[in-house]
Formats: C-alpha cells, structure tokens, sequence
C-alpha cells in the first residue's frame, strides 16, 4: 500500500497545470462528473459570493441591499444554471475541485483592489508581456508577486533544483512539497491563486542549449530576472540579454541591491556595468569555471565586495567552515521579490529607465541609534626629537667613559644600511638612530611600533636586537670595533650606546664573515613549501647560531604530532588575534599593503605580494577588513576560515622552532634579537626559508606576564587552553622569554621584499 502510495504521488509530482471544466461543455460535463464520482476529491464551490463580490466591484456608488444583489446575480446569470457558470478548476496534486469566475472576471475582479495604483489600462499593458525568471529562491518571491499583481502576462521560470528543507527558510511552500522541482512548486502556487496565469516551467534550469527558446520561443522575452547562483549562467543570460536588448534585473538579498541593466535602451552598454572588463566573455571558457578560484574574478564584481553588509561578509568567511553557502534570509527574499516586481512594473510601463546597481538597505533606513563602543586607537606617544634625543643622550654618558671615534662617512652609511635591513615585526622599523658626541644611540621609536601585540615592547625590542646585530658585523666587515652599552637609563626610549673604535682584537660575534655577506640576502620567505626534513648539518648549524648567545636556546620540533599541534595553535592565535579589535585595527591600518604601489609609499608594513595566498584567501583578508565585520565574527565565536593562511604554513614547513631566553626582561628579548638574527642569516646561507609566527607567543606574553590584560573573557580562555598545548609541545618554558616562534622550510625565494625607511627617516645627528 505505501509502495503505491509513493508512486501516485511521485507522478503527480510531474504535474503543476490545473485542468479546468465548462460544464457547459458536455464532454467536460462528462469527465467532471466521473471525476468528483471518486471519493477522494475535495469540492469548493464559493461562486455566489465570487459574483456578489464582481457585483459590488462594478457598482462602486450603491450600498446593494441582498434583494439586490441576488436580483442582479440573477439577472447577470441569465439562463445559465450557477454550477454551469465559469470554471471548475481541478488542482490533482492536492486533489481540490474548486468552482470560480471565468478568466475575463476572474481577472476583472481578482485584480480590482490594484485600481488605480494599476490602472486597468495598465494592467492590459502588462498583460502583454513576457518574463523571464532564473534561480527560484528570490525568484520564487519575484514570480508570486508578478503573478499576484499581473505585472505581466507569462512567466518563464526556470531551475534545475528541487526543494529542500534548508530552503524552507525562505521559500513560502509546505513540507509535503520536499523534493519537487522548484519550478513545479513556483507553478503550482501561482496556479492555485490563478489557474490563468501562464506559466511555462524550464525544469533543467538555463543551460547553453536551451537559452535561445528560454528567450525567444512563442515570443521574446521584455525582461529577464536573474536570481541565479551559477556564475556562468549569469553572464550566458546577460550576454544573451544584451544580444536581444532585453533588460536584465538581479536582487541580491542583502541591503536590498538591485541591479538593472536597461540593454533595450542601451543596446551597447556591457554587461554587469562594465566591471567584468579585462575579463573574458566567451561563454566556451566561462562555461569550463569550476572552482571557486577560476570562478572568483567573475563573482567578485557580480557580487560587489566593498558594498555587502557586515553580516554578510562575516557570513562569506564562514562558508564551508559552519555553513554551507550565503545565507538567505525570508524578510530579505521577500522584500527582495517586492524590489524586483515593482522595477519590472514600472519599466514596463515606462516609470523607470535608469540602469544602476541600487540599494534599500532597512539597517540604514531604519537604523538603531544607540551610541556604539568606540576603541581608542590613538597612541599616547611623543615624536623623538632631536632635543629629547640630546637630553636622553646627555643623561646617559653622565659617567660614562668616552672613547668613541665615528668611522668615515661612507663606511658609517654602509653600517647603518646593514642595520637598516633588520627584521621587525610587521617590518614596523621601530628603530631610531642619532649620532651626537661621537657617539651612535638607539632609540625605540614607539610611535612606530606601539601595538597590542606588542605586550611591553617585547617585539620590539627583539627588532632593535637585531638591528644591532647586523650593525655590528657590518662594522668588523670594515675593521671597526663597537662598544655597546644597553639601557644605560631608566627609559623606555633609549635602547643602547654605541661606541666606535678600531678593532683590535677577535670580536665575540658568531662567524661574521660568512654572516655579514646575508644581511642583504635574508628575507622572509611565506612561500608555501614541501614538507621535507632538514639536513642534519643544517640544524645543527642554525642551532648553534642562536647559542651563540649565552642562555639562548634553540628549540625544534618536526614531528607529525607536534606539527599538528602547532598548526592548531598558532592558526587559533592568528584568528584570535584578527577577532580583537586592536590587533585587527593594528593589522589593516599599521601591517598590511594591498600593492606594491602602497608598499613604496608607506616603505613599511607587509606587502600582500609576500604571502604566498590564493585569490579566495586576499578576498577574505578583504572581506574582514571591516572592523563590524569581525565584531561579528568574534560574537559568534567563529572566523575559523582566517586560519587557512597559518595552517597551510605550517603543512608546509619541514619543522617548527622556537628560540628562548632565560627571563622576561627587556635584555632577553634584545639579547634573543640578536640570536634571531644570527640565525636568519644562517637560515640565509644555507638557503632555508624562514617566516616567524608571532600571534602565539605575543598573547601568551600577555596572558602569562600581564594577566591577560585587554582581552575579552573568552580569548583568555581560549589563548589559556592554547598555552596548555603549547607547554607540552615546548615544555619547561615556565618563567622564560619565548622570543621567537618561526617555520622552516625549503622553498622558491619569493619575488616581492619589503621596502625599507629610508637612512633619513631614521638617522639624525646633532
């Protein structure tokens, strides 16, 4: 019995046109009788009061008592008997009979309370016209509203997609219409609200073969609505569109965007305003996109990046993370459908003949005014003069013996330039270096490198380590001994003293002459590469460059567990990292450069050309560039999809280190620069790449030696179970200085390298 259940309903699942009876007509009279014979039709029959209503209509000045309704029922009936009088439509897939007006009345009546918003001359305008519909979701919003007002007189819908239950969301249709074809289903309810309206149904949806009948067969097209997912289709019905100057609507279902293009008006106009230029059109090739990287060019200007809403781009990052496509909301289809009708109305009608992408976005309309939390990005810091610079300097050679000699000019430049090219976290350059009494300081320019990040100027201090580094073996390069006095006074500004001489005797730094010819050769290299061992040898050498410096160690890890755990750990810290709206704000305004034009500008920062990213991955780097955008992310405890970037780097790596220090003092972490730089160049000599991951042991630092301060509850939580792992996969780090966590890696040298300050931005003398 339930076998032949599911096979009736499956084949009336094929069916979405209602058969209509005269029974005037004797062989309808006939099959009508045989049919309401069976038991299981249902019959309505509500005509008296369909013709009382077609009465009232047309006598708009009387108050019609019931004598006179039923005389002029009577009369306008004649001699034909009431159950003879119009239509019984039969609708089999619910297996309703139900007695109505004839077509002309029907429509007379059904459509009486537009009047004279449509005017009935308008309304037989309308009727003339054709529309065709693509993609049934808004679409299904857009095909109900035409039909509901007769804004035309066919449709033509098409979709290759039947219905399913997470489409319930936003599609007005029943649970007993799971697995029918969405044109079906579309039919089907225009049909019950009028079996007279002419709907023709494209169940394979718009393909290459079928376009030109979809436009052209028993009449062109006056308008096409897309509403369609398929980037190919898009461009395939828009070229077509343009071909036969038929005007194309698209609604977004975000901040209510409508595009139009009026190609009846302009013939020559491209198609999606011209933003796919330098794009090619040719349908063979758009028709070969399959994934989402060969499709992204096409969809990012179909979709407009810089205009969706907040919601809606902290919805894209998720997608295939906690959801599978954009999100579509019932108020957003529906007011989307009433957009697309009411244009296509009054273009029909000549009301409306701009083209445009346009937007009735309610959240600005209708805004909520309560004042938002604003974070304060300004820092509190005051540019290091040459005055100050002076008075710090004076203060610290009170006492101190003086025996320096400033080299030649030109080798003086040589050794600056070295120091110039030291790394830096976000290459933020927070080195300041002014000469006075023959002497060269280092001052911290915190202007420069003020961060949340930056827990009490631990990075940055690793940076000026560095920079002294290679100060210091371009100086023996040139047979010129240096003196350094670090933090000579209680200041947070000036970092060392430098004293210059000629060297007499064999220098403490580790192999200078084969380190100092890489100072211009190392980089950081993102390039994704093979996760292959590292030689012994090479290991070795890199491990004793960094405890070269007494008590830095060198800690590695390359096996598969401990790399899976690092993946975990330093992709979560990235996210959360990118969640805070300090670090996020640090990032987009102080780190990243989009191009190389931007890059030489600012000569600091990250230039994007450096990270070895897929397009998808620079769109969403794009898409979470607003800061409301992460905020919602960060309320949903989600934005797992900023993790791609960390943990594709780590899958590539041949292993992880980590440098370390005995203590968390100032020292350590300038003492560890310098080990960080003797390794780099080592890694640089031995053609290893290296790519420091920060993100971890920054807000570690911050929750270990800070409590924490400044991060919202759950990233304390988060960065705590974090630091767990990472105490496992390190263990023994209680108390120290974990400088430096980086990958290594063997991989292509990268063809972009950041741009450096130049000399006279960060040297002054007096």
């Amino acid at each position: 019995m339930l076998t032949e259940k599911l096979q009736l309903t499956k084949k009336l699942n094929e069916t979405y046109r209602p058969i209509l009876y005269r029974l005037g007509n004797p062989a309808d009279k006939q099959a009508f009788d045989d049919l309401i014979a069976n038991d299981g039709i249902m019959v309505y029959d509500e005509l008296y009061d369909q013709l009382k209503e077609l009465t009232k209509s047309r006598n708009p000045k009387k108050k019609l008592t019931a004598d006179e309704y039923a005389h002029l029922i009577a009369k306008h009936l004649g001699d034909t008997p009431i159950t003879e009088y119009g239509v019984w439509a039969y609708y089999p897939w619910s297996n309703r009979v139900v007695h109505i007006l004839d077509k002309e009345e029907y429509i007379e009546l059904r459509t009486s309370a537009n009047k004279n918003k449509i005017t009935i001359a308008e309304r037989e305008k309308l009727a003339t016209k054709k529309v065709g519909v693509i993609g049934l979701s808004v679409g299904q919003s857009v095909s109900l509203t035409l039909a509901l007002e007769r804004g035309c007189g066919e449709l033509r819908i098409a979709d290759f997609d039947t219905l399913e239950l997470n489409n319930l969301n936003r599609i007005r249709t029943g649970v007993h219409n799971l697995g029918l074809l969405k044109t079906y289903a579309v039919a089907r309810e225009i049909a019950e609200l009028d079996p007279y309206f002419n709907v023709v149904c494209f169940s394979e949806g718009v393909t290459e073969s079928n376009i030109h009948d979809f436009f052209t067969k028993n009449g062109k097209l006056d308008l096409v609505i897309d509403e369609c997912d398929g980037v190919n289709v898009k461009i395939l019905c828009r070229i077509k569109a343009k071909e036969l100057q038929v005007p194309v609507l698209m609604e977004a279902s975000d901040r209510g965007t409508l595009d139009v293009e009026r190609f009846d008006l302009e013939p020559e106009r491209p198609i999606i305003h011209g933003w796919l230029e330098g794009l090619t059109l040719d349908f063979e090739i758009i028709n070969k996109l399959k994934t989402a990287e060969e499709k992204l060019p096409y969809m990012l200007p179909i979709s407009g990046l810089d205009t969706l809403s907040p919601r809606m781009k902290a919805s894209m990052v998720e997608i295939e993370q906690t959801i599978t496509t954009w999100p579509q909301l019932a108020t957003a289809v529906t007011m989307g459908g009433a957009l697309t009708a009411d244009t296509c109305r009054r273009i029909f009608l000549d009301q409306f003949t701009n083209s445009g992408r346009y937007f009735i976005d309610l959240e600005e309309l209708i805004p909520d005014t309560r004042e938002k939390p604003v974070v304060n990005y300004k820092i509190e810091e005051q540019p290091l003069t040459v005055a100050y610079m002076n008075e710090l300097a004076t203060q610290a050679l009170a006492g101190m013996e003086i025996s320096s000699q400033l080299p030649p000019q030109d080798v003086l430049m040589q050794i600056m330039e070295a120091a110039r090219q030291a790394p830096s976290a976000g290459n933020n350059q927070p080195w300041k270096w002014h000469l006075t009494q023959s002497c060269l300081f280092l001052f911290h320019d915190r202007i420069r490198s003020v961060t949340f990040g930056d827990f009490e100027d631990i990075a940055s201090y690793v940076a000026l380590g560095a920079a002294v580094e290679n100060l210091e073996l371009e100086a023996h390069k040139h047979k010129v001994s240096v003196t350094i006095q670090t933090f000579p006074i209680e200041s947070k500004k000036l970092i060392a003293v430098i004293q210059f001489g000629k060297e007499k005797s064999v220098t403490s730094l580790y192999q200078p002459d084969v380190l100092v010819n890489e100072i211009g050769n190392r980089l950081t290299n993102r390039n994704l590469g093979s996760r292959v061992a590292l030689e012994a040898d090479a290991l070795a050498q890199l491990k004793a460059s960094v405890e070269s410096i007494a008590g830095a160690e060198f800690l590695f890890r390359n096996s598969e567990t401990d790399m899976n755990e690092l993946a975990d750990i330093t992709s979560s810290s990235e996210r959360l990292r990118m969640l805070h709206a300090e670090g996020h704000y640090e990032f987009y305004n102080k780190e990243v450069r989009w191009d190389d034009e931007h890059s030489r500008t600012t000569a600091d920062g990250i230039d994007i050309g450096t990270l070895d990213v897929k397009p998808s991955e620079v769109v969403g780097l794009k898409l979470v560039k607003d800061p409301r955008v992460v905020a919602l992310l960060a309320e949903w405890r989600a934005g797992t999809g900023l993790e791609s970037i960390a943990r594709k780097a780590i899958a590539s790596a041949s292993g992880i280190g980590l440098i370390v220090m005995p203590h968390f003092t100032p020292l350590d972490y300038f003492m560890g620069g310098r080990a960080v730089e003797r390794m780099w160049l080592m890694a640089s000599k031995l053609n290893v790449s290296m790519q420091p991951m920060l993100a971890a042991p920054l807000h570690f630092a911050r929750l270990k030696f800070g409590n924490g301060d400044g991060l919202p509850d759950f990233m304390k939580e988060e960065f705590t179970e974090l630091y767990k792992r990472f105490e496992k996969v390190f263990p023994g780090l209680d108390g120290k200085g974990q400088i430096f966590l980086f990958r290594l890696c063997i991989a292509e040298t990268p063809s972009v390298k950041s741009y450096r300050l130049p000399l006279g931005n960060i040297l002054t003398e007096s």
